[in-house]
């Protein structure tokens, strides 16, 4: 059985909800951003037709219980900054891989931390996932920096993992156990 979909996962500057169609502009917005998806070259859309067919792919994947997508929320006035993802969720494993981006005149302000602190949380606790896993292109320092504040551990490199617009990129995965985060918040 499917794991639920939250209604929120409410922090203390945001708020983590289900992706909606009323979202797709502001997150088109987010996405069309050179800066924020240099290294994601999966979801590059370019027409906020390509980030509509997006959102019926995605859909499919949350509905077949692979996946559940949320925007980032600003709370008063509620203003979506960004996204984050699970997906590969499997239950027999009890694992899944995360996935984040923020807009660019967002960074720098903590929301990616605070996002993903709330959305381990409820993984962790409330979906009781034993792990969660990352993949980054190794250049983007700035998202091993947060992957690595959060307690994921670098665990090894795919060697030329993708091809983008014939440039060959490695791959960084990362881990993080749940065991690992609750002693991470024990000694807070």
């Amino acid at each position: 059985m499917p794991f639920a979909i939250p209604l929120s996962i409410p922090s203390s500057r945001l708020t983590i909800r289900p992706i909606e169609e009323r979202d797709l502009e502001a997150v088109f917005k987010c996405y069309n951003h050179h800066d924020v998806m240099r290294y994601c070259p999966p979801t590059r859309w370019g027409t906020l037709e390509n980030a509509r067919k997006w959102l019926v792919r995605i859909r499919q994947r949350v509905a077949e219980g692979n996946a559940m997508q949320f925007v980032i929320e600003l709370k008063g006035p509620a203003t979506v900054i960004g996204t984050c993802v699970l997906f590969k969720i499997d239950e027999g494993s009890l694992r899944a891989e995360i996935g984040y981006a923020l807009g660019r005149d967002f960074w720098g302000a903590g929301y990616i931390h605070e996002a993903l602190s709330a959305l381990i949380d409820y993984t962790f606790n409330t979906m009781s996932l034993h792990r969660l896993e990352a993949e980054i292109d190794p250049r983007n320092e700035a998202s091993a920096r947060s992957l690595l504040r959060l307690g994921f551990v670098l665990e090894g490199t795919l060697r030329e993992r993708w091809i983008d617009e014939d440039e060959v990129s490695d791959a960084g995965l990362y881990g993080l156990l749940a065991r690992d985060w609750f002693a991470r918040k024990d000694k807070n």
